[in-house]
């Protein structure tokens, strides 16, 4: 039996989401506080229920695009990270390197996946 964990990328995208929340709770209630925890909680979720639309894609040009969106809204959630990062919101900022760390390596899995169902439309 295996006893490595499945990769599963829907779930990895909840875990994601989910601790995108856990930032935005913990963000401090000021004026910019509550800017970056607005933009942060559309942007931070919004890659786990794109994923689920992309997932029932009409077609293989839909997914691209679907695909696209969640990249774009990942990109998204690096800025803000790295705006709370530079602006100490969180302290000590180091609790936010794991997450940064985790956005990193879905924006380069979910590029690839565009890039890969690119080539496969090519052959087609």
């Amino acid at each position: 039996m295996n006893n490595e964990r499945k990769f599963d990328l829907e779930d990895r995208l909840i875990d994601f989401s989910s601790r995108i929340i856990d930032v935005v709770e913990t963000l401090p209630n000021t004026r910019a506080g509550n800017y970056i925890a607005g933009q942060l909680i559309r942007c931070g979720l919004a890659p786990s229920l794109m994923y689920g639309e992309a997932q029932a894609a009409e077609s293989r040009e839909d997914f691209i695009h679907k695909m696209k969106i969640l990249l774009k809204e990942l990109k998204e959630t690096r800025a803000c990270l790295k705006l709370i990062f530079a602006k100490e919101m969180i302290k000590p900022v180091s609790k936010l390197e794991p997450l940064q760390k985790e956005n990193e390596e879905l924006v380069a899995i979910i590029a690839k996946s565009i890039e890969t169902a690119r080539m496969n439309s090519k052959r087609k």
